[in-house]
């Protein structure tokens, strides 16, 4: 597909699929080696060879995709002594697929310039199942000439790539969608509480909801525990989701606006979490706050 060496550090949940997409349509990958062994010898069984600190992954690379849970994790991996800006060099791109604070990522980038390198921000949407079939989206954040570089390699695993303006710009979106996503949450979380309560069940709710003006994606996959006990249809845990509202506070603050209801949605998550729940994923959400109210699931 081309000759520009891609790296990618975090291949998780999402970052698997993404680097096994990379992987498959041709462009030399490298890896760098995790805890988790398994989604590391899958992408070498495919050909990618791995690397073993972020410095021998920047060195090794052209375009460095980074895919981990956020801003403190990017800041170690860039700024730690065997670290990416410790091997950055001239024409290095490094993409943030993270959700990231926004004033972070713009911090980052101006560190990776003065080394002669370059940073984007495209964060995700989509689940780990459209990141193994190459379905997720990206929204951008780069300057033209460093879009048009890695704009091939974002369509080896998503299917819509949108470029949004300069870095950090994906950031900011990414947090705007995520509080649409996640105050959705919180929001069919506790009308599914209310519904039982009065005798509703989730069946009769989602007979209603599903097809109807209501109805996205996003309910589809969060309804799937309510309606069938489906565990692993959502996977992305309340304790990330907590995170990512707490960044939308921040960049909210950071603009001097008030945000009443992320802040509601913020809380819905961080009581989650404050009950040791973190680790369950959002749609287990319904379940909580029924319970939270006295009503059996």
């Amino acid at each position: 597909m081309g000759d520009k060496r891609i790296g990618f550090i975090g291949v998780g949940l999402m970052g698997h699929g993404m680097a096994s997409n990379i992987v498959e349509k041709g462009w030399p990958l490298t890896v760098m080696g995790h805890r988790n062994r398994a989604p590391v010898e899958d992408l070498v069984s495919r050909g990618a060879l791995e690397a073993k600190t972020p410095r021998e992954m920047a060195e090794a690379s052209d375009i460095l995709f980074l895919c981990v849970t956020g801003s403190p994790q990017i800041e170690d991996l860039m700024r730690r002594s065997d670290g990416i800006l410790a091997g950055a060099h001239d024409g290095l791109i490094v993409v943030d697929t993270s959700t990231a604070i926004p004033d972070s990522t713009i911090s980052l980038a101006a560190e990776l310039e003065a080394k002669g390198a370059a940073m984007a921000d495209a964060p995700l949407g989509g689940t780990p199942a459209q990141a193994e079939a190459g379905e997720l989206s990206a929204m951008v954040g780069a300057s033209p000439q460093v879009f048009a570089a890695i704009e091939p390699v974002l369509q080896a695993w998503a299917a819509k790539v949108v470029h949004l303006g300069p870095v950090g710009d994906g950031h900011k979106m990414k947090l705007l969608n995520n509080f649409l996503s996640l105050g959705y949450g919180a929001l069919y979380a506790e009308a599914l509480a209310v519904a039982r309560k009065v005798g509703i069940s989730a069946q009769t709710f989602d007979s209603v909801i599903r097809g109807s003006r209501m109805d996205c994606g996003f309910y589809q996959t969060f309804i799937q525990y309510s309606l069938t006990g489906d565990r692993d249809v959502h996977k992305f845990t309340l304790s990330n989701a907590h995170k990512d509202l707490r960044y939308l506070a921040a960049m909210a603050n950071e603009a001097v606006i008030a945000n009443h209801i992320g802040a509601a949605a913020k809380n819905t998550y961080a009581y989650a979490e404050a009950i040791g729940r973190g680790g369950d994923y959002v749609p287990f959400l319904a379940e909580i706050i029924a319970e939270a109210n006295g009503v059996k699931t």
